[in-house]
């Protein structure tokens, strides 16, 4: 009867049980044996009775409704009570749960209590008995003098073998001076030798390298020998005439090139940027001054050298190849004067040309790199130093073409990282200032410019870009400092003058525009997050403020010059620019009820309103427009104050 109601279940229930007894009893074992060794730290072990503590997540609610059935079973003896820390799980699946075997559900949970109380006391054996480590507090590295530089091991070496290399050179430099002097040997035999030279220290300062001991003189004699080379072609170029220029520059190329190979095999961007610079400083001697054919070859060793600054980090590099060109259109341009040439504007916007797109390649693979937005900095610099010395016409086509690049650059800056989106909208709004200032002059010049500062200032608002708005805000004092000068000057407001129509109506609309400026930056730049309310940053609001009334008062006074010319036009100009103060103060008061910053400006105009009365119009004006000025403003005033008393009465 026993034996047919034993299944399958039961006897791997009954397994089951037998083995996390064992498990059980080889965990106290294994505590016991711990415990001994008190003097060493004991190893991190795995409990034998783990597994049965990493149970599925959907057996949760099962544990909780059998957890009161493990806390009643007691340890065995001489077992310590359980501390409360130790996590009480029952029988893992209720599908072996059998009635006739209950004994061994309960012996199970009262082992496995066991179990999991031996791993928990020697979790807390660890934590009390392990090594702690001492505070130490942060120390700043020390600085390292040149002595201390200087007597490292191998510095002394490498400051000998440069010094021996710089040396020798200077030495071939000398012999060659001799031997032209006294007439040694002839020209053919000077240059092979000299090439021959250069050759031998190179394939030297190869041999060495193959040894550690000997790398630090390798790279002294490699660089050497490039240097001879170098000084070699220039003899064969300059000196003695058996070489074109052109051919000279290539050879000088060839050697830049080879030098480079060897720097990057050898890893060396000391060796990188002394060949570049060897070969910046023997061009010019070649081309016998700075012209665009110098120019030229030092974009292309620049463009041979870009390979090597993005395989390599070497910022060393990129600088002593990306400057040069650019400081070699800028002594080209200078030594052309006025009047340019087709060849050297066509270098000078090569050279910004490759600089850029050299510079945003980098920039691509390295966000950030400084010796890249550095050379994006100054790009633009010969193209917009070349068009100051051309005529109007082909100035205009140079700086707008700069500019639309450039902007075209900041304008995909979505896809740039860094500053090369905002440094290259910069440069561009340089050049379109320069094209600004270049192709417009009078009126129409301040006029655009401060209308240029408008759309900037809107652009910004759009775009969220801070590099527009500090633009704008640069176009607009540019234009605005013209228009103090010259369009709507302080006479204007003082001295009756016989103005020609039409410049009265560029005066109407110059001061549009500074009206129209004065509103659109303080006011985008609050929304950008960059000023802060007039009630708690008065400054900057009260400076747009100003330039807003001198704007309007110079567009009410020019409207009244040109709708009565004469005396007459300039007396009905100042009694409407005092009453529309006063009018303009009123409806900022009432605005102003709830919204502080309107109602300070409310305010301010009002003084500023009461102060022209005071200060100017009691002297300025006569007659009946003297009357009119105070009775209007007066009565404004009135109304003003009678209206926001009851404003703020039935709040």
């Amino acid at each position: 009867m026993l034996i047919a109601m034993t299944t399958d279940g039961d006897v791997l229930l009954r397994l089951a049980g037998e083995i996390d007894d064992l498990g059980a009893r080889l965990a106290r074992v294994g505590t016991e044996l711990r415990t001994v060794r008190s003097g060493a730290e004991p190893t991190r072990e795995e409990a034998p009775g783990q597994a049965a503590q990493e149970q599925p997540e959907q057996q949760a609610p099962q544990a909780e409704q059998q957890a009161p059935q493990a806390e009643q079973a007691q340890p065995q003896a001489g077992q310590p009570q359980p501390q409360p820390q130790v996590p009480q799980q029952p029988y893992p699946h209720p599908q072996y749960q059998h009635p006739q075997y209950a004994h061994y559900q309960q012996q199970y949970q009262q082992q496995y209590q066991q179990a999991q109380y031996a791993q928990w006391q020697q979790q807390q054996y660890r934590q009390q008995h392990a090594p702690q480590q001492p505070y130490r507090p942060y120390q700043p590295a020390p600085k390292v003098t040149l002595g201390e530089k200087l007597s490292k091991e191998g510095a002394g070496s490498r400051l000998l073998a440069w010094i021996g290399g710089a040396v020798t050179l200077l030495g071939v430099v000398l012999f060659l001076v001799l031997a032209i002097q006294r007439g040694w040997f002839g020209p053919l035999p000077r240059v092979l030798g000299g090439a021959v030279l250069g050759a031998v220290l190179v394939g030297i300062g190869l041999r060495l390298h193959r040894t550690p001991a000997g790398r630090t003189g390798a790279f002294a004699l490699a660089a050497t020998g490039i240097g001879a080379l170098y000084l070699d072609a220039i003899a064969a170029t300059t000196m003695y005439e058996y070489l074109p220029a052109y051919a000279g520059l290539a050879i000088g190329l060839l050697i830049a090139v080879g030098g480079l190979l060897l720097a990057v095999r050898w890893k060396s961007s000391l060796l990188a940027t002394a060949v570049v610079l060897g070969c910046v400083v023997c061009a010019p001697i070649i081309t016998q001054g700075f012209t665009p054919q110098l120019v030229a070859f030092l974009l292309v060793v620049q463009v041979a050298s870009t390979p090597v600054q993005l395989r390599q980090s070497w910022p060393s590099v990129a600088v002593a190849a990306g400057i040069p060109p650019l400081v070699a259109s800028v002594f080209s341009t200078a030594f052309t004067g006025f009047g340019g040439s087709t060849a050297n504007t066509a270098a000078a916007l090569a050279a910004g040309g490759v600089a850029l797109a050299l510079a945003l390649i980098v920039t691509a693979k390295r966000p950030g790199d400084a010796a890249a937005l550095a050379l994006l900095a100054v790009a633009p610099a010969p193209s917009l130093l070349a068009a100051l010395f051309l005529p109007k016409t082909p100035a205009v086509l140079v700086t707008a073409s700069v500019a639309l690049v450039l902007l075209g650059v900041w304008a995909a800056g979505q896809w740039l990282d860094g500053w090369t989106g905002d440094l290259a909208g910069a440069a561009g709004l340089l050049a379109a200032l320069q094209t600004t200032m270049t192709l417009f002059d009078g009126s129409a010049r301040s006029a655009i410019l401060i209308g240029e500062g408008v759309l900037l200032a809107l652009v910004a608002l759009w775009t969220k870009k801070h590099v527009a708005l500090f633009g704008g805000l640069g176009f607009a004092v540019i234009g605005g400092m013209i228009a103090f000068a010259f369009d709507v000057p302080p006479t204007l407001f003082f001295l009756i003058r016989n103005r020609p129509d039409a410049d009265l109506a560029a005066s109407l609309l110059v001061a549009v525009a500074i009206l129209a400026v004065s509103i659109t930056l303080p006011w985008v730049a609050h929304r950008l997050g960059l000023f802060k309310a007039a009630s708690e940053n008065v400054v900057p609001w009260l400076l747009a403020g100003v330039c807003g009334l001198y704007g309007a008062g110079a567009m009410v006074l020019c409207g009244a010059l040109l709708a009565v010319p004469g005396r007459s036009g300039f007396l009905v100009g100042h009694v409407v620019i005092t009453v529309s103060w006063t009018v303009a103060a009123l409806v900022l008061l009432i605005r102003g009820i709830s919204a502080v910053s309107l109602r300070v400006i409310g305010f301010v105009l009002v003084g500023a309103a009461v102060l022209k009365l005071v200060l100017f119009d009691l002297s300025a004006l006569d007659g009946l427009a003297r009357v009119a000025a105070f009775l209007l403003a007066g009565l404004v005033l009135l109304g003003a104050g009678t209206r926001y008393a009851k404003l703020v009465a039935s709040r």
